[in-house]
């Protein structure tokens, strides 16, 4: 969503992200040579890795113009690797500033949660470089004449969601005085005029009273129908989620015919129930909540103030008398609003120390692929390693697809397709039913026999020692 065009800077809260990892350098293939030393042994070197994409939370960045303007972003390729044990170089990292409080969705879930200054998320990872032919040296394979290919980086397209981080968040219509009051209780600039919808992006402001000190979020004005699409509230209510605290900012002085301060207050409130369906586990009927009855400096915003306030006391709620004009009962809302925030912060648990879990990859057949039956003796194979192993597999060349080979059968994928009934001649699929590469199979080792060394091994050289 964007606001503000032809009034300087657009703001920009709602984006999708197109990001693109750099892709791993390919492995050398390279035999050390030197006069008198023919056949020094394999000396090609690995290929580097691809770039990531990498978001950053920056206090510097105030919205996701950047990114609505240029959404495609893509990391850096590795190099690849050389003779004489050269490793290729790293592709270049690409890091994306977002503001804090950016949400980071794929479809309805939710990656990452960007809150605190230097918050880093990964949203694409750069491939694996591939291994050179000094890596792929065994006992029986002394100098293999492949090497294995770069692996593809990550593709994904996200949504970033700009949610405002706020202690308390001053709710109301269009021209209550949210701006004037925010803009009293801080060092807040936000523009103000007598129209509605002045504002047209979230102004924040940081307030001290005592030893509290805390944000303030001017939401734009919400309107009768603004959980179903009307006015601004609908792109603007995700900056309430963050508050603990909300302010009704009731206008006393300028109501409409049919309006009054209780009519408004109940509006907003149903809005801000209707827009809990979206939330899960902190709506907004939970938060507490506080009742600002604004410009009282008018007469009759005086005395309208002074009909209604029995009528909130009356539901409990706390009710201030204010002027943003003339700063009249700013000091007392100010610490009551801190008392909120202070309330609110010790109630949370106290925060764990970050622990790093290591979880090894799974070792051995069954969780790392599956075998399906598709019928007519054909078979397909899914799995992260099957797959990663295609990629990185040059199948121009003889020794690199007998690898492959080798490397599935040690997998289990053999065993398992002879557990599912195929025989020899089935035509087997690796990847996914759109997507994968076709073999027809012929099971290298007939049962009991063994075999006489792994596929890949280079014959040329079985000599050299």
């Amino acid at each position: 969503m964007a606001a503000g065009a032809g009034s300087g800077a657009q703001f920009v809260d709602r984006v999708v992200l197109h990001a693109a990892a750099g892709k791993g350098g390919n492995g050398c293939a390279s035999i050390h040579r030197e006069k008198f030393k023919p056949l020094g042994g394999p000396d090609g070197a690995n290929g580097g890795r691809g770039g990531d994409v990498v978001l950053v939370v920056d206090s510097g960045a105030a919205s996701l113009l950047e990114y609505h303007r240029r959404p495609h972003r893509k990391a850096g390729n590795g190099k690849p690797g050389q003779g004489s044990l050269r490793t290729g170089a790293d592709g270049a990292d690409v890091v994306l500033a977002v503001p804090d409080g950016t949400v980071v969705k794929e479809g309805d879930r939710i990656l990452a949660d960007m809150v605190g200054e230097g918050t880093r998320f990964v949203v694409a990872r750069g491939g694996h470089g591939g291994l050179g032919n000094a890596a792929l040296a065994t006992a029986k394979r002394k100098a293999p004449g492949f090497a294995l290919l770069g692996e593809p980086g990550e593709e994904r397209d996200v949504v970033l969601e700009l949610k405002s981080v706020a202690d308390v968040a001053l709710v109301g219509f269009p021209s209550a005085g949210k701006s004037s009051l925010i803009a009293a209780l801080s060092a807040a600039k936000p523009k103000i005029a007598d129209y509605p919808f002045t504002t047209l992006i979230p102004n924040l402001g940081v307030v001290s009273a005592g030893d509290t000190t805390f944000t303030v979020a001017d939401v734009p004005g919400l309107i009768e129908g603004a959980s179903e699409g009307r006015g601004l509230g609908l792109d603007f209510l995700r900056h309430i989620e963050r508050s603990s605290t909300l302010a009704h900012v009731l206008d006393c002085a300028t109501m409409e015919p049919g309006r009054d301060p209780v009519s408004d207050f109940d509006v907003i409130e149903r809005e801000l129930q209707a827009y809990d369906r979206v939330l899960g586990d902190r709506p907004l009927s939970d938060r507490p909540r506080i009742v600002v009855l604004n410009k009282v400096d008018v007469p009759d915003g005086r005395e309208l103030a002074d009909m209604v306030r029995p009528e909130f006391e009356a539901r409990g709620l706390k009710v201030f008398e204010v002027s943003a004009a003339t700063h009249e009962g700013l000091r007392e809302l100010s610490f009551a609003m801190a008392a909120m925030v202070a309330e609110y912060r010790a109630s949370l648990p106290p925060a764990e120390p970050t622990r790093l879990v290591i979880r090894p990859e799974p070792v051995g057949g069954g969780a790392d692929f599956e075998v399906r039956d598709l019928g007519d003796n054909t078979y397909l194979i899914t799995g992260a390693k099957p797959v990663r192993w295609l990629r990185q597999t040059d199948f121009a060349n003889e020794e690199a697809v007998g690898y492959l080979a080798d490397r599935l059968a040690r997998l289990g994928v053999e065993d398992a397709l002879a557990e599912a009934g195929a025989s020899a001649g089935a035509t087997v699929l690796i990847g996914t039913p759109d997507d994968s590469v076709v073999f027809d199979w012929e099971p290298e080792v007939p049962a009991g026999d063994v075999a006489p060394g792994p596929r890949g091994t280079d014959r040329r050289l079985d000599g050299y020692r």
